[in-house]
């Protein structure tokens, strides 16, 4: 298996190279025994190396840890690539069958004495008595400069940068796991598209499925409060969800995190693509585990993680009080730290509520579990009848997980619950008869809406991104553009073609558009707040480039010569098209192109500055707390006295110095008489998405000039 982003099972699974066979009367599965992984652990701003539900497949799947399995032959599950990835993805994979690893790690993350030494007695009954490392349960093969022989003679080397040759027997193949820019690894299954309302309090199902069902998206859903967004949880491909549901990540106000098992973690980085930090909901201890995990799958500490989000501790089982919107996280037993979470705000009889239960676990494991004597591994009889009392309480919506198994839960434990509708999931498996007398479906897309709006949420938006943008303006000038109406336009829909006049500019608010320019491979991905046609309206010149609907769009609808009226009454034509230019040069760079509010944009192009360069003239950006962009001409990188890298138009630099305060490897020279814009340090870190793309260009480097040192024979 060459790779593993997200979602790798499914993938095996639609493609045939996963099925059903039987063996001496054992039921299992097919698959690769073996996970090459990508020199480089994010691409594109996601993971490219998630071997967490490739790894579960091949044991316990496949049989290969399963005593008496006619699979298991003392074979273990082989991961190969460079040292740096391997380590990290036995942390990963670590992190992720435990969480945290003693009462030590518990009581740092705030857990009390007596609970730590409770939960620890239980994750040790989990993991049938004994923390292992996971070099117990997997072998490794690393790939360095010569060739490595793996069991039955294949052979694989490494020709360049996450370009690999495998050979055998005389036939070679050759796999390239680079993505080029600007892709993303596909979704495994077709999710459509969705035109919500937004609700005062509703609930938009997001995925009813596991981490194995090939057809649909793993369990979660989006809370929407008072024209809020909140996420609960983060899987795989959750960027698709919010495409498809209209949703653009600038409008996620946070993410409720139940534990930091792959089907609900490994989707976090799609909320780095925002350019504000989401709140991160959770249990100290959820976050301590999500914290570590992450931290060995990115290479950075785990402190960094308040500077990705930020963070919003919640107390367990009591009502924490979020602007309105009450949540109680509530324990779950799982071998990780797990909560789950009923949410409710007061309405006219009372409350209307909604609890998310995922992970849970069926009572009657939990109650084999149950052991009194604190000195052997299990749960006391106390805990026990409190998380049965807890799953059972009632909601007028509950979504369950009836995944079966050791670790999830049954339907048929909640058979007699008072809740006023119960949704099943997290499961790959058709509903039994039974289970369908106990709750309903929540096909994708799907609401639930528990209080329903009397008001319109957009119009408040739109106030909003105009008062920020026309700082200044009074209000009364403001109402001009707002009383006009809001258009929707269905996905993949031409809202601006090439060469056309502007005859309206539409302020986005909600869903998402891309550019699509001519000559170029790069596109730009606008969402709420954002304006298109607004340059070429005051201008009066054709479009460069094509504004295409990626999703259902809403945007209030401004006649061009009305908005261009009203920027010059209010003195602001010199600055808005002073701005304009450098916004759109941004717009189409990989770094900012993506995901940027309007507002982040103009405080970007108002503080940077420009800087030139001769041809020939060598610059030093050393100490300098500045992201260098080429905006024209090119700056060439030697190294070791070759030239390693060819910066053109577009091109950041200096992301060593911003981020960690290192000065940059290699000389940078100006190829041509050239013009650079300096980004300032502290902007471009306060933009989580910008962050995250130079953490990524920033390991994509240090891979090339390692490469380079190993050509030339010097040492690293």
């Amino acid at each position: 298996m060459c790779g593993c982003p997200a979602d790798s099972v499914k993938h095996l699974i639609k493609r045939g190279l996963i099925v059903p066979t039987e063996r001496n009367g054992v039921s299992f599965e097919t698959g690769p025994n073996a996970i090459l992984l990508s020199d480089v652990p994010l691409q594109n701003g996601a993971f490219s190396n998630l071997s967490e539900f490739p790894i579960l497949q091949m044991l316990y799947r496949q049989g290969m840890i399963i005593p008496g399995h006619p699979n298991c032959s003392g074979r273990r599950p082989l991961l190969l690539g460079l040292a740096q990835q391997v380590e990290a993805q036995m942390e990963y994979v670590l992190r992720g069958n435990y969480g945290l690893l003693s009462e030590d790690e518990m009581l740092a993350a705030g857990v009390p004495a007596d609970m730590a030494a409770e939960w620890m007695r239980m994750k040790l009954r989990f993991a049938f008595g004994a923390i292992k490392p996971p070099q117990d349960l997997i072998d490794t093969c690393i790939i360095g400069d010569d060739s490595a022989i793996l069991p039955g003679g294949v052979t694989v080397r490494r020709l360049e940068l996450n370009i690999f040759e495998f050979s055998y027997d005389g036939e070679t193949a050759i796999v390239d796991l680079n993505l080029s820019a600007g892709n993303t690894y596909e979704t495994p299954y077709h999710l459509g598209y969705h035109n919500l309302e937004r609700e005062y309090f509703s609930v938009v199902h997001a995925g009813e499925g596991d981490g194995w069902d090939p057809e649909r998206a793993a369990m979660s859903s989006i809370l929407m409060f008072q024209g809020k967004i909140y996420l609960i949880d983060a899987g795989p491909n959750v960027h698709s969800a919010l495409q498809a549901l209209g949703i653009g990540v600038q409008e996620v106000e946070g993410i409720f995190h139940t534990h930091c098992h792959d089907d609900h973690f490994c989707g976090l980085t799609t909320l780095f693509r925002a350019d504000h930090r989401i709140k991160y909901y959770a249990l100290p201890a959820v976050r301590a585990s999500v914290a570590k995990k992450l931290a060995a799958l990115t290479n950075i500490g785990e402190d960094s993680f308040g500077e990705y989000f930020e963070i919003c501790d919640l107390s367990l089982g009591i009502w924490n009080d979020i602007a309105g919107l009450e949540v109680k996280p509530i324990f779950s037993p799982h071998p990780v730290e797990t909560t789950v979470f009923h949410f409710r705000t007061p309405w006219e009889d009372g409350f209307r509520s909604y609890a998310h239960m995922a992970d849970i676990v069926s009572l009657d494991v939990l109650g084999q579990m149950v052991d009194d004597d604190e000195t052997r591994h299990g749960i006391s009889s106390e805990l026990m009848a409190q998380v049965r009392a807890d799953y059972l309480m009632p909601a007028d919506v509950k979504k369950l997980d009836i995944g079966g198994g050791l670790i999830h839960g049954c339907a048929e434990d909640f058979r007699e619950d008072q809740s006023g509708k119960i949704i099943l999931s997290h499961t790959a498996l058709a509903l039994t008869k039974a289970q369908k007398s106990i709750g309903s479906g929540a096909p994708f897309g799907t609401v639930d809406a528990l209080i329903p709006s009397y008001q319109e949420y957009r119009v408040s938006a739109a106030r909003g991104y105009l008062a920020e943008y026309f700082l200044g303006v009074p209000e009364h000038q403001i109402r001009i553009l707002l009383n006009h109406p809001v258009v929707t336009f269905n996905p993949e829909t031409i809202l601006l073609r090439e060469g056309s006049y502007c005859e309206d500019v539409h302020l986005i608010l909600t869903g998402l558009v891309e550019t699509i320019e001519p000559d170029s491979d790069q596109t730009a991905t606008l969402s709420a707040g954002a304006m298109i046609g607004e340059s070429y309206a005051l201008s009066g010149e054709p479009s460069f480039e094509t504004y295409r609907a990626l999703s259902f769009v809403r945007a209030l609808k401004i006649p061009a010569v009305l908005y261009r009226s009203f920027v010059e009454r209010n003195e602001m034509s010199e600055r808005i098209s002073r701005l304009a230019d450098l916004r759109n040069f941004f717009n189409h760079t990989w770094l900012f192109g993506e995901s940027l509010s309007n507002l982040t944009e103009v405080r970007i192009a108002e503080t940077c500055q420009p800087y030139y360069l001769a041809t020939g003239e060598e610059i030093d950006m050393t100490g300098q707390d500045f992201v260098f962009m080429v905006r024209d001409g090119r700056i060439d990188r030697y190294f070791d006295g070759a030239v390693v890298e060819y910066c053109g138009i577009g091109e950041p630099l200096n992301e060593s110095e911003v981020l960690f305060s290192q000065a940059g490897k290699g000389r940078l020279v100006a190829a041509m008489r050239s013009e650079l814009l300096m980004v300032p340090g502290f902007m471009v870190r306060d933009i989580p998405v910008a962050r995250w793309k130079l953490l990524e260009l920033y390991q994509r480097r240090q891979r090339t000039f390692s490469s380079q040192r190993q050509e030339t024979g010097m040492p690293s």
